[in-house]
């Protein structure tokens, strides 16, 4: 089993930073990718970005040049660092990892518990 917890959560106002950080513990043989999604209020959860091994981090377009996903592989830690912030961004965001427990183990899907982020106009 796999646990990821989220930190760095909170509120700030409209033009602020925040930098939200995700570490993954338990039977972790490797990781494949980390992600970051949101769910803002009335709102379906929604990804902002990924990073997956070997590849340059992706995101969606309400995130380009705003948000900086990054990774620690030695402490399993993922990062997404948000600048420019806008009301808009108010929203849970969750940590998700896909992650192999052993050597010939499958990749199996995890989320955090989420962390809340509000941005005050």
């Amino acid at each position: 089993q796999v646990q990821l917890v989220e930190s760095g959560g909170g509120l700030v106002q409209a033009g602020g930073s925040l930098k939200l950080s995700c570490t993954a513990s338990g039977s972790i043989f490797s990781i494949n990718a980390m992600s970051w999604y949101r769910q803002g209020p009335g709102k379906q959860r929604e990804l902002v970005a990924t990073d997956l091994t070997g590849y340059n981090p992706s995101y969606e377009d309400f995130a380009k040049g705003r948000f900086t996903i990054s990774r620690d592989n030695a402490k399993n830690t993922v990062y997404l660092q948000m600048n420019s912030l806008e009301p808009e961004d108010t929203a849970v965001y969750y940590c998700y990892a896909r992650v192999k427990g052993s050597r010939f183990g499958p990749n199996s899907g995890y989320w955090g518990q989420g962390t809340q982020v509000t941005v005050s106009s």
